[in-house]
């Protein structure tokens, strides 16, 4: 990867392997080099703190840091991300150490990391993601207020105790109780820590963890205080802890490695496709990052560290940052080693009660209110408040299973739900069904359906994915019955003919198997009214009378609003000029709606002028009114002159045989100047090419000699002439459903969104 950031997006399960290879020394010195600084100034405290929260040694967490850093970034999949300690694992790891004891949780860390790699290897990463984003959010909810309430305790200068619940009770004579120095330090980490980002530059520049430890570190020190602080090993670097199996609990201990595994392998993975947002470069391989997990956890455990996850805290740090390439991940690991060795002094020196100050402001951190509103928005905030309340009454596993439970219980409900609604009172009711009909909803179908009053319009909508015959039966039976008691009922399958089709015994019970449809404000009435079972319609009236209903029913609903907007005055920005065929619809070929278009129609979509002789040597009046009209008093901003293929006018003019329909012949005399343009005018293209056919041709020629009318209309002309009007020409060929645009520089009709010019 070069120093600038590429926009060319992998999907997360193409390889990363390029960016090592392609990495320039002077993008890592440049990019990579001061972003590892940044990095490791925030995991060291943060590594400290997760150890001690955890009830492991405190070199656990530098270990985990340090192997997090080397090895997942040389071998993980997601080349900006960052890995060590995580909090997501705090409560995990705080229990498997009381139950298991360290060297026996060191070898779960080796085993977790064992089966990380397995299921990297079986490339199945993208499954985790299929677990509710809400549970996941809920477990670091979960996690983030069990740290507080136990972290509380030591900042208040007590000791946490065993469970949630506890140090809640605990907590009001915690509170109350006497408060000696580990408070005040304590106490003085949050608040730096909450301060620290609202001051000016450059101090909120320096990362808040390391300004907050390292400020009541130094006056813990110079005062100085009577402090628990961090205790390390004389010789950091001599490894001579060996992990260890159990003496028994084989199932306690296989569900542990489970466990670790599991909620370390979804928290990275869930990590790095959040981390692939924040940049532009190569995505995260997953099973790869998997695999590179694995291998970290094996080395962290063998050596005595904690379980190595992807942290998002960092790895948002490191792309903030500037990093481009792993090299800034494997860096910031030297320098965490580095620093416990050189430095070792400096880390016994920070009070325990500023890290766990460090950590209650992580923790609360986890429960996040944007989440929170987002979960909520999405309609999983049930999964979120049982996850978390599971991890903090019970623990992490059992919080996260009855998670998952609700989760699957939630899945069946929308899978078989049916939303049945009744609208409308008086003389018609519309009943909509939505959802999946099933035998599971006939109960509540039927009741609904019998409690209608006898003897109205029923209109019934059913908007299903899924159709089966128990419902079909109750649908069926009831329509019978109700139109016997005299009552009429119309079926509307919005495009689907689930129900209908039932009456050939062929009911069509998915919507894949129902073929495509118009949307009956496309569709002719032809394709919508055709043979429509169980609909009952009196044969005395006609499809206009049914697309007023359908108009009353469905559409009014959808307009009222905006009609009412503009029921006292209208503002059209166009006016529309076009021919009279019912095949030409203005507002679907347009995209407009009510008060866009003001529309005059007319056989070959012509404007009269005055001469020629005989008996219609005065112009006809109403297309000069409606002219005149839209540009004096309704100040259109456009004119537009619409012609089509296959127009009747047109075939008409250059045949002569209006002549056989009296006003019909009278009326097309007004295009006999469009018959002398186009024998003496050039030919006019679509596109590169003259339509073939004689009248489609004529078509082109009309527009423009219309377009040419209304520019010898003086209100037109000086309207133009302010630039308040601009005169358009178009075609719509009817087969293709392609309109064409008139470009006026080069007398062309060019297909509609090609730029022209």
């Amino acid at each position: 990867m070069t120093g600038t950031p590429r926009t060319t997006e992998r999907s997360a399960d193409e390889p990363a392997d390029g960016v090592r290879s392609r990495t320039s020394w002077k993008s890592v010195v440049r990019h990579d080099f001061p972003a590892s600084l940044v990095v490791f100034l925030v995991a060291v405290p943060l590594s400290l703190g997760i150890a001690l929260a955890s009830g492991a040694p405190i070199v656990a967490g530098i270990i985990a840091a340090v192997v997090g850093g080397i090895v997942v970034g040389v071998l993980g999949g997601s080349p900006l991300q960052v890995s060590g300690p995580a909090a997501g694992l705090t409560v995990v790891m705080a229990e498997t150490i009381e139950q298991f004891g360290w060297v026996v949780t060191c070898a779960i860390t080796v085993c977790a990391g064992a089966l990380q790699i397995v299921l990297g290897l079986s490339r199945i990463a993208r499954g985790a993601l299929a677990i509710a984003p809400a549970i996941v959010h809920g477990m670091l909810a979960g996690i983030g207020v069990t740290l507080v309430l136990g972290q509380l305790h030591i900042v208040l200068g007590g000791e946490p105790q065993s469970s949630a619940v506890a140090n809640v009770a605990e907590l009001p004579g915690q509170l109350v109780g006497h408060h000696d120095a580990a408070a005040i330090i304590g106490v003085s980490t949050i608040a730096l820590l909450l301060l620290w980002p609202r001051l000016p530059a450059p101090l909120s520049t320096v990362p808040a963890p390391l300004a907050a430890i390292t400020a009541v570190t130094a006056v813990s020190v110079l005062l100085p205080l009577p402090l628990d602080r961090v205790e390390l090993p004389s010789d950091i670097l001599a490894v001579d802890l060996v992990p260890s199996l159990p003496s028994g609990g084989w199932f306690e201990f296989g569900l542990a490695v489970v466990t670790v595994a599991l909620i370390a392998s979804v928290e990275t993975l869930l990590s790095a496709v959040a981390v692939d947002r924040l940049h532009n470069g190569p995505r995260a391989n997953l099973n790869r990052e998997l695999v590179g997990q694995g291998a970290a956890n094996i080395t962290s455990g063998a050596l005595g560290g904690l379980p190595v996850t992807g942290v998002i805290v960092r790895s948002s740090t490191n792309v903030a940052a500037g990093a481009r390439s792993r090299a800034s991940t494997v860096l910031h690991g030297v320098w965490v080693l580095l620093f416990t060795v050189v430095l070792a002094g400096l880390i016994q020196s920070i009070p325990l009660a500023a890290l766990a100050g460090l950590l209650v402001y992580v923790g609360a951190k986890l429960v996040d209110v944007r989440t929170i509103r987002q979960v909520r928005g999405h309609g999983d905030l049930p999964l979120y408040l049982v996850t978390l309340s599971g991890v903090v009454v019970i623990d992490l596993l059992t919080g996260v299973l009855l998670g998952v439970a609700l989760s699957l219980a939630l899945m069946l409900r929308r899978t078989m739900w049916s939303g049945i609604h009744v609208v409308g009172q008086g003389e018609q009711r519309r009943i909509v069904v939505e959802g999946v009909l099933t035998f599971l909803s006939v109960p509540r179908l039927s009741a609904v359906l019998g409690a209608i009053p006898p003897e109205r319009t029923v209109r019934l909508e059913l908007v299903v994915d899924y159709l089966d015959h128990a419902a079909f039966e109750c649908l069926s039976s009831w329509q019978h019955g109700y139109e016997r008691g005299g009552g009429t009922v119309e079926v509307d399958e919005v495009g689907h003919p689930w129900y209908g089709n039932g009456k050939s015994r062929a009911p069509t019970v998915r919507r894949q198997e129902a073929g495509r449809v118009l949307p009956r404000w496309l569709a002719p009435w032809s394709e919508w009214m055709a043979e429509e079972s169980g609909v009952t319609i009196p044969e005395q009236r006609g499809p206009v009378h049914r697309g007023v209903s359908e108009f009353q029913w469905r559409t009014a609903p959808l307009v009222r609003d905006t009609l009412l907007r503009l029921a006292s005055n209208q503002r059209p920005h166009t006016l529309f000029l076009t021919c009279s065929d019912a095949r030409l619809v203005p507002n679907v070929i347009t995209t407009s709606g009510p008060g866009d278009l003001f529309t005059v129609r007319n056989i070959g979509n012509l404007v009269p002028v005055p001469g020629g002789g005989g008996d219609w040597d005065a112009p006809d009046p109403s297309v000069g009114a409606a002219v005149e009209y839209a540009v004096a008093v309704l100040k259109v901003r456009e004119i537009v002159v619409c012609g089509h293929s296959s127009c009747g006018a047109m075939n008409a003019l250059l045949s002569g045989e209006a002549g056989r329909l009296p006003a019909l012949g009278r009326w097309l005399r007004h295009g006999e100047a469009t018959l002398r343009r186009s024998r003496e005018a050039p030919p006019v293209t679509l596109g590169a090419t003259p339509p073939a056919d004689a009248a489609d041709a004529l078509a082109l020629h009309n527009v423009l000699q219309q377009l040419d009318h209304l520019r010898d209309d003086p209100l037109v002309a000086g309207a133009q002439r302010r630039g308040e009007l601009t005169l358009t020409g178009m075609y719509f060929d009817v087969g293709a459903a392609q309109v064409y645009l008139l470009d006026g520089a080069i007398t062309v009709f060019q297909p509609a969104g090609v730029k022209t010019g």
